[in-house]
């Protein structure tokens, strides 16, 4: 087991990690820049090193910086979060380099999972449902104008390396082909230093559903259930739910299964986010694997009462996974609403300064992630994200009143933040009546 883990991340991602290491009975290492210095994760860690200023090139970005950190420090392991280096394969090769654990999976796994063309050849490898496309990345004009009319319009333009948006262009016609595949990659050049581009059909008004999934390095895998995404705005999440609540359960039982064979196939060690789109027939189709913990596993944790990030550091150590299938149970709906600092009448925009009120909300039912307390000022030189409130009941109906009754508890000013939006979401009649896809936002919301 490690004795010294350094966290090579920020605020409540870095808690989060921190707690289940003094619950592990293991020391933590917090990293700073000079902004975080006085931040609440900084003082509750173990260890605390500053590796530069407040800019992430120059600091959270600085893999020189937090490998001299850990090494200063001797930690056995680094936990990367989410965001920064978390699927960056080369920052994982270089942990191993100088003997360090990466938590996470091996650099091998995470650059072929994180090409989207070797990732949907390891699914049709495992039998996992694909969207129609094509089969590597499109080498010329005149094959993407075959491919496109041969699935049928509408297609989607992809960046191979491709994430959060970026290198996406959906098209409609013969028309504006042409035009996405130069756009899309120019994007994909500039995002990911890699322009290859792919092209799928794109799934009409879908949902966005993903499994939650573990495996160890003795060849067992595990899924704690999925979650439904499908709440977005620009490609980025705002609430997510567990269980997705429009899945039918022949087919939730198909969807997780095919996450552990994908995983099993691509030889994956550690947690990872098996992505799907799911068509109003319930019909799903892998889309993308995220190499690392996300921003919404306490969802997946509460609805089955398992300690995610307990169970990546006990596998990184070498251990067996402690808990089989038939020992993770679907309990109840737990909803998560992310609390950015954000103005939702600007089009969303980062909204930074300071935080002269701040009162978090309890209660039965009720959990609250955030680094933040009252005095604090929030950095525009990090994701806007803030804090994320969770909530977890028996049902839907009664996790949906708790979350309006912790929303409007939910206290922080004078800065602008996603709470009103998140209220007027989980009011919208459509949202209630499970009646969304990935587009809900852009085509029925107004803030």
């Amino acid at each position: 087991m490690f004795s010294r883990i350094l966290i090579a991340n920020r605020g409540e991602v870095a808690l989060r990690v921190i707690r289940a290491c003094k619950e592990l009975g293991i020391e933590s290492v917090a990293v700073f820049s000079e902004a975080d210095r006085n931040a609440s994760y900084v003082k509750f860690a173990d260890h605390a090193v500053c590796i530069g200023p407040a800019q992430p090139a120059k600091s959270y970005l600085n893999v020189q910086a937090i490998i001299s950190a850990a090494e200063i420090t001797d930690v056995d392991a680094i936990h990367p979060g989410y965001g920064f280096l978390a699927e960056n394969a080369e920052f994982a090769e270089i942990c191993a380099d100088c003997g360090i654990t990466f938590i996470g999976p091996s650099p091998e796994s995470m650059k072929q999972l994180g090409d989207k063309v070797k990732a949907r050849e390891i699914a049709l490898n495992a039998e996992v449902p694909v969207v129609p496309g094509s089969d590597g990345a499109i080498e010329s004009e005149a094959q993407a104008f075959e491919l496109a009319r041969e699935i049928g319009f509408p297609v989607i333009v992809k960046a191979s390396a491709g994430g959060g948006g970026r290198g996406m262009r959906v098209v409609h016609n013969d028309l504006n082909l042409k035009n996405a595949l130069t756009a899309a990659k120019s994007e994909a050049e500039i995002a990911f230093k890699n322009d290859e581009v792919y092209i799928e059909k794109f799934i009409e008004r879908p949902r966005h559903v993903e499994v939650q999934a573990l495996a160890d390095t003795y060849g067992n895998a595990v899924h704690f259930y999925e979650r439904d995404c499908s709440v977005q705005r620009r490609h980025q999440k705002l609430i997510e739910e567990a269980p997705c609540p429009v899945i039918m359960p022949e087919t939730r039982e198909k969807l997780c299964e095919a996450a552990k064979r994908l995983l099993k196939e691509a030889n994956y060690h550690n947690a990872a986010t098996v992505e799907f789109l799911l068509d109003k027939d319930n019909n799903f189709y892998f889309i993308e694997v995220n190499t690392r913990i996300q921003v919404e596993h306490p969802v997946s944790e509460l609805v089955t009462g398992q300690d995610l990030i307990k169970h990546q550091i006990l596998v990184a150590a070498g251990l067996p996974l402690s808990v089989s299938q038939d020992e993770i149970k679907l309990n109840g709906c737990a909803i998560e609403c992310r609390i950015n600092a954000e103005n939702p009448e600007m089009n969303f925009a980062p909204c930074p300064g300071p935080i002269d009120d701040f009162f978090v909300p309890g209660g039965f039912g009720v959990r609250v992630e955030t680094f933040l307390k009252q005095g604090d000022f929030i950095s525009p030189n990090y994701d806007s994200m803030i804090a994320k409130l969770l909530v977890h009941q028996p049902d839907r109906e009664t996790a949906l009143a708790t979350m309006k009754r912790a929303l409007q508890e939910f206290q922080i000013s004078p800065i602008k933040t996603t709470i009103p939006a998140s209220l007027k979401i989980i009011d919208h009649p459509s949202y209630r009546n499970n009646q969304i896809d990935t587009g809900f936002l852009e085509s029925e919301m107004e803030f």
